[in-house]
């Protein structure tokens, strides 16, 4: 496996830090690390990005998530490994990745989020699918390999 090219971040100046600052920006909101992991291992998932799929799982691994829980996260409504809190999120992260299918995030989905998210909460949320969705783009348009550093 080889890559097309480098992940276009690193080749345009100032782009890494953008979006290095836009995801600093979205931590700010106070979202549950595991949470926030779990959306972006989940839309990763769904776009088909091998290396933001590794790297999230590493991440919720590193934090002591369970086999169980990251085995899971793919059928997570299957299972009964996720509080309904982790649910909204990945419901919200699931429609907001596939605008596409749909065409919007419907209400049932939002008003969910909204009953266990506050405002903040809910900007940062849609800030990190927004920012994980540009990543798993330019990966897998460039086809950067998992595991390889940049």
């Amino acid at each position: 496996m080889e890559a097309r090219m480098k992940n276009p971040a690193l080749v345009l100046p100032g782009a890494m830090q953008a979006l290095l600052a836009l995801g600093k920006a979205a931590d700010q909101a106070g979202l549950p690390k595991t949470t926030v992991d779990l959306v972006l291992l989940r839309a990763s998932q769904i776009n088909g990005c091998s290396v933001c799929v590794d790297m999230h799982a590493k991440d919720l691994r590193k934090q002591g998530e369970s086999d169980e829980r990251l085995f899971a996260v793919a059928a997570w409504r299957e299972t009964p490994y996720f509080t309904d809190a982790e649910r909204a999120a990945l419901a919200l992260a699931e429609e907001a990745t596939r605008l596409a299918d749909g065409g919007q995030v419907g209400d049932a989905v939002w008003d969910e989020a909204a009953d266990h998210y506050s405002e903040q909460e809910l900007a940062g949320l849609l800030l990190q699918i927004a920012t994980v969705n540009l990543w798993n783009r330019l990966n897998a348009a460039t086809r950067q390999v998992a595991g390889a550093a940049w």
